[in-house]
């Protein structure tokens, strides 16, 4: 039986490691790139291993993670100088494979069944493509190696940072099913919580279960955990996919407390989102609105129409229109955005990636 080749990529604490090769005198230091903790404070993006030891980890607010390290160092994103740099690395991944699946600019998914150079081997490839990373850009990254998306995913994770781990054929159901299941990709606290009041802490816990009992608990993600635990999956890595929705947003650098100030936001947006429309030549009939507050609660409001559309003035006038619906006086906005989506199929051109 032959299997894929599938190697996942996750470059090691990326914003932070780039901004340490540009400036050799912050490395060791406990560094968070985000939003400055000063005033109404920011978010961290990343943090540094340094940094994780004292608990700061990504989506923290940075009052919190400068309450946990007051030595830590806060940096300012340069998400410009990421781009390129991502650029770069998926350069190094062509060598070898035109199928990349860039989940984000610094991790991918990379199907190396058939490679370009005729290695062969799956791990041989990983290493090259570690050491050109480590060599060219000065940068690590770490490699999981096995037959399918999911497994591929959770072992690169297993030796971080700058690890490569292989799961093989004949290893994978066993590794599935002593893993934890908040170990799951795609399982966060809230599943975690229910399926250990269920009873199931591993994946071998898991496996007791039907296809059936567990679509009835968890839906569509049970049915493809069933799979999973099996090591079942099938997703083929995807170079193209296709966009499901258009959107543009903004994290504002003080909150937002005036409708006024709010809608002349969304005239900023609507417009953005109306050039990205143009470009690609999309109409969508489901237009969205997401509002976070300074509490970082955060919502979402939509409303879908018989016919497409993609005029900027409709954009607006929609857009004002939810937000209108959902404003409160004396909430705090920190960020909004606008999105458009159910593209009319027979335009539908965008394309990520």
């Amino acid at each position: 039986m032959s299997h894929r080749k599938i190697i996942h990529i996750d470059m090691d604490a990326f914003y932070v490691s780039v901004e340490e090769r540009d400036h050799p005198e912050l490395a060791g230091k406990p560094l968070v790139v985000g939003g400055p903790p000063e005033g109404r404070g920011g978010v961290v993006a990343t943090a540094s291993y340094e940094a994780r030891k004292f608990g700061i980890r990504s989506a923290m607010p940075s009052k919190q993670a400068l309450q946990l390290c007051p030595q830590a160092i806060f940096l300012r994103p340069r998400f410009e100088i990421y781009k390129e740099v991502s650029r770069q690395i998926r350069d190094i991944f062509r060598r070898y494979t035109d199928l990349i699946e860039p989940l984000s600019l610094d991790e991918a998914y990379l199907d190396v069944t058939d490679d370009k150079l005729g290695i062969g081997s799956a791990i041989e490839i990983a290493r090259q493509i570690k050491d050109a990373i480590q060599q060219e850009l000065r940068l690590t990254a770490s490699a999981g190696v096995s037959v399918n998306k999911f497994v591929a995913k959770i072992a690169s994770d297993i030796n971080k940072p700058n690890g490569l781990k292989f799961i093989g054929p004949s290893a994978v159901e066993a590794f599935m099913e002593q893993l934890p299941v908040e170990k799951f990709h795609g399982v966060g606290k809230v599943t975690a919580a229910k399926m250990k009041g269920m009873g199931l802490f591993t994946g071998a816990d898991v496996k007791r279960l039907t296809e059936a009992e567990m679509f009835k608990h968890f839906g569509k993600a049970g049915s493809f955990y069933y799979r999973i635990v099996r090591g079942i999956d099938e997703r083929p890595v995807q170079s193209q996919r296709v966009a499901k929705s258009l959107a543009a947003e903004d994290t504002f650098s003080y909150d937002l407390t005036t409708l006024e100030e709010m809608n002349a936001e969304l005239d900023k947006l609507s417009s953005i989102v109306h050039g990205r429309l143009t470009k690609n030549n999309l109409q969508g009939r489901t237009l969205t609105i997401k509002i976070k507050y300074s509490d970082f609660r955060q919502i979402t409001r939509n409303r879908s129409f018989p016919e497409p559309v993609a005029d900027e003035a409709t954009i607006r006038r929609l857009a004002k229109e939810l937000l209108t619906l959902t404003f409160i006086q004396g909430q705090r906005i920190r960020l909004l955005g606008i999105s458009l989506s159910n593209f009319d199929r027979a335009k539908e051109q965008l394309r990520l990636f």
